[in-house]
C-alpha cells in the first residue's frame, strides 16, 4: 500500500482517517481520549468534520492487536495511532507504509519500536514514557515508605517486550537494596485474583509493572492487595488514583495531547521517520492517603514533601 502525504489542500477534498488502537477500554482510557481530541481539535482536526477517528479497543487482549492493526492497513487508515510497546509493535508488524504515532511507549529503542530517539526512522515516532528507566526509582520510593522490606513481588506479561527490561532494571535495584524478588506472570485476567492471594506471608510488597492486562484490570489488584494488607508501587498516577498505593512517571494525558501534535504535523506533510522520539523529562509522585491509612502505613515527610498529586 502506498503512503498518503496529507496537507492542507488535500484535507480540504478528502476527510483523513486516524486508526487508534487502544490497549485497554474506553473506560479506562477516557482521560486520554479527551486529551488526544481536545488537542487535535485546537490544531484544527475535528472527529467527524476535518478527520475521522476509528476508535478499536483490545480490552487489555494482547492477542487482539496484531488483528486490530491489520484490520486498520485494510481499511487503508491514514495514520495509526497506540500507547505502549505490544500494540505500537503489531501495527509496525502490519505496515512498513502507513505513519504509526505511539502516545507512550518504555525504551523504544530497547524495545526496537525505532532505530534511534533522534532518527526514528520509516513510518514510526512518538514518545518515551520512562517505564524502564525510572524502575530503580520507583523501587526507592516503596522503600522508604517501607525500610525493612526484604521480599518484592514483582507482577506483570514478562512475555511483554517493555515490562521484560523493566524487570531486569527492578531486579538490579532490589539487588542494591538487599530485596529478595520474585516474578509472577499471568495468562489472563481470570488469574488475576488468585495470584495475588498466593503473595500473603510470601512477599511484603508488590511491584506490580504496567502492561494492558494489568492496566485494565486494575480494580482486582488493588481489591485483592488491599485484602492481603500489601502495598503497591506503579509507573503511573491513574493506578493511584483507582487504589494503588504510590506511582512515579509522567503525566500521561499531557502525552496523549502531544501525540496529536505529532499527528498534526503528520497530516501536514511531516515524515514520521524525521520526527524524534520525545523524552519525558518531567515526573509525578502521586500517593493514595486513603489507602496508606488502611494498609496501616505512615508515609514519610520525606516522600510526602516531594508528591505531585496526593489522593
Amino acid at each position: 500500500m502506498k503512503s498518503r502525504k496529507l496537507d492542507a489542500r488535500q484535507t480540504s477534498s478528502r476527510r483523513p482517517t486516524i486508526g487508534f488502537l487502544g490497549a485497554a477500554t474506553p473506560q479506562i482510557w477516557g482521560a486520554y481520549v479527551e486529551a488526544f481530541e481536545k488537542r487535535l481539535r485546537e490544531l484544527g482536526w475535528k472527529n467527524g468534520s476535518t478527520v475521522a477517528i476509528d476508535y478499536r479497543w483490545a480490552k487489555g487482549n494482547p492477542k487482539a492487536y496484531a488483528s486490530i492493526a491489520r484490520d486498520f492497513v485494510k481499511d487503508g487508515v491514514d495514520i495509526i495511532v497506540t500507547s505502549g510497546t505490544g500494540p505500537t509493535l503489531a501495527a509496525k508488524k502490519a505496515t512498513r507504509t502507513i505513519p504509526i504515532v505511539f502516545a507512550t511507549a518504555g525504551d523504544p529503542v530497547g524495545t526496537k519500536l525505532v532505530k534511534s530517539l533522534k532518527r526514528p526512522g520509516r513510518n514510526v515516532t512518538g514518545q518515551s514514557n520512562g517505564q524502564t528507566e525510572l524502575a530503580g526509582r520507583r523501587l526507592d520510593q516503596l522503600h522508604k515508605i517501607v525500610p525493612d522490606l526484604q521480599r518484592l513481588a514483582i507482577v506483570g506479561d514478562a512475555n511483554n517486550h517493555n515490562v521484560a527490561l523493566e524487570i531486569g532494571q527492578i531486579k538490579k535495584r532490589a539487588r542494591q537494596l538487599n530485596i529478595a524478588t520474585t516474578v509472577h506472570d499471568t495468562d489472563g485476567d481470570h488469574e488475576i485474583a488468585p495470584l495475588i492471594k498466593s503473595l500473603r506471608g510470601g512477599a511484603q510488597a508488590i511491584f506490580v509493572c504496567t502492561d494492558p492486562t494489568r492496566t485494565t484490570h486494575q480494580k482486582i489488584v488493588h481489591k485483592e492487595a488491599l485484602s492481603i494488607r500489601l502495598p503497591t508501587v506503579h509507573a503511573f498516577k491513574n493506578y493511584v488514583e483507582m487504589g494503588g498505593l504510590i506511582s512515579y512517571g509522567p503525566d500521561i494525558p499531557a502525552m496523549f495531547r502531544r501525540a496529536a501534535e505529532i499527528v498534526d504535523r503528520i497530516l501536514r506533510g511531516k515524515k514520521p521517520g524525521d520526527i524524534p522520539v520525545k523524552v519525558q523529562k518531567k515526573f509525578e509522585l502521586a500517593i493514595n492517603m486513603t489507602t496508606a491509612q488502611k494498609l496501616g502505613l505512615t508515609i514519610p515527610q520525606a516522600v510526602t514533601r516531594h508528591a505531585t498529586i496526593v489522593y
